[in-house]
């Protein structure tokens, strides 16, 4: 004889069947399996790596998937504790990006012949282990975004501070003419890539303040309607802002980055395309007068338009590493060289600031795109639950932390396919570096408490109106 069916649970205000969906716990299912495919692609690639450049597998090297594997699952433990509600895809896409940069730089380690504490790609799982850590630390201590509001004062400080560090003479450190470093003994970051997130939180909180203001339409001038001469203040001051980073520490991307933040974080908190038109022409008109007194950036900029010039390429900080990129991508091809196939150490600084083009020689142009899709797919989910929020200060930092992200990958790729001048930033997640590995896992920390908070709130409303 068969059981009797589970009887659904009855209100006792309403009298109704109350239906239990566990929405959640399927959430957080759907991102354990999507961490174990990750995990598992890593981990062929890896061997593939082996096979490739060594011709034989040593099993030793999976301890650097293993090592990751074992911190992405305490992260998704935390998650399921801290942040029940939050996106399912997050994190396995910024865990496979990651798996695939520890993967092309122990590549390249075993090119160059490095091995212990002295290759990269050891040093690059010490750097996830911590970026991993701080994503639990900012899901215990951050439970509800808004309180991120009330320190937006504190937050442009604090991004002010980062910026200004670099150039602090004992400390700061300048890496191929550009000053973005900062050195303490043995360790040495980009302050700037946590600078990002600071002035994020800031302009989050500045514009939901004073947006009422910032949509007052001016004169009707050349068919469009223009912002009043008032209303123009916060956008010169962090044009200014902008144009001191190109200045000081010579590097367009970061400005370019910095401006273009404010900018989109305007658009979206006005919904009026006339600050795009006013911020681009501003940039670009500033960018241009200053670049021209500034001999790094026409080094850049010669380098971007007679890249194959030989008076350029042979010159000292000139064409030779961009062009050595492009070789790279021509010989990849359409499918590629093959993990361990190519030659990707001939790029310099391949590990870091070209990891593109190395994993564009020997994963060929299908593999790029690949890549790039699992960019598109992350940062899609940060636009998601930014139009998801129902409030608008989340809304604004969502949409900002996810288009900041958009942003550095365009700067980054474009540079290195002569779209645009190259520039010093490093691909999120992929590239060799503690800085900005650990500040991007900082971004993918707060997108999920973002969204963990915006599900709940939206969830609340519609019980509320039912």
């Amino acid at each position: 004889m068969s059981s009797p069916a589970t009887i659904p649970p009855v209100s006792p205000v309403t009298g109704r069947v109350v239906l239990r969906v566990r929405v959640p716990k399927r959430m957080r299912n759907l991102e354990f399996v999507l961490i174990l495919f990750a995990l598992g692609l890593s981990a062929v690639a890896m061997a593939l790596v082996q096979f490739g450049a060594q011709g034989g597998l040593d099993l030793r090297v999976f301890g650097y998937i293993g090592g990751l594997a074992v911190l992405v699952l305490l992260v998704h433990l935390a998650i399921r504790w801290l942040a029940p509600d939050a996106d399912p895809f997050v994190v396995p896409i910024a865990t496979m990006l990651n798996g695939l940069g520890i993967t092309m730089i122990h590549r390249l380690d075993l090119a160059e012949g490095m091995s212990g504490w002295q290759a990269i790609g050891i040093r690059q799982i010490a750097w996830t282990a911590v970026a991993l850590l701080l994503v639990v630390l900012v899901l215990l201590v951050i439970r509800n975004h808004r309180v991120l509001q009330r320190y937006r004062y504190l937050a442009m400080l604090a991004g002010v501070v980062l910026l200004i560090l670099p150039l602090v003479p004992p400390i700061g450190r300048t890496v191929n003419g550009a000053t973005l470093w900062v050195e303490f003994g043995q360790i040495s970051f980009q302050p700037g890539e946590f600078a990002k997130i600071a002035l994020a939180i800031f302009f989050a909180g500045y514009l939901l303040t004073a947006k009422d203001s910032l949509v007052v339409a001016g004169r009707q001038l050349l068919g469009m309607r223009w912002p009043r001469l008032r209303d123009l203040g916060p956008l010169l001051a962090v044009w200014a802002l902008s144009l001191g980073v190109l200045v000081f520490q010579r590097d367009l991307g970061t400005s370019l980055l910095y401006f273009g933040l404010f900018l989109a974080m305007l658009f979206i908190a006005t919904d009026r395309f006339i600050w795009i038109v006013v911020g681009g022409g501003l940039f670009l008109v500033g960018a241009l007068a200053v670049g021209s007194q500034i001999a790094y950036v026409q080094g850049r900029i010669a380098g971007w338009l007679n890249s194959f010039s030989p008076e350029v390429y042979e010159a000292t900080g000139g064409s030779y590493q961009l062009v050595q990129g492009l070789f790279g991508f021509a010989e990849g091809g359409f499918i590629g060289q093959g993990w361990g196939q190519g030659q990707p150490d001939l790029v310099p600084l391949a590990h870091s600031d070209y990891i593109v083009a190395a994993l564009g020689e020997e994963l060929g142009l299908i593999g790029i795109f690949a890549i790039l899709s699992l960019y598109l797919l992350l940062i899609s989910r940060g636009f998601r639950v930014g139009y998801l929020g129902t409030e608008d200060f989340g809304r604004l930092l969502a949409t900002g932390l996810a288009f900041v992200m958009a942003l550095q990958v365009f700067v980054v790729i474009g540079g290195l396919t002569r779209l645009i001048p190259v520039t010093g930033l490093t691909t999120p997640f992929l590239a060799a570096g503690g800085s900005s590995l650990v500040a991007n896992w900082v971004i993918v920390a707060l997108i999920l408490r973002l969204s963990d908070d915006a599900t709940k709130r939206e969830n609340r409303m519609r019980a509320a109106k039912s």
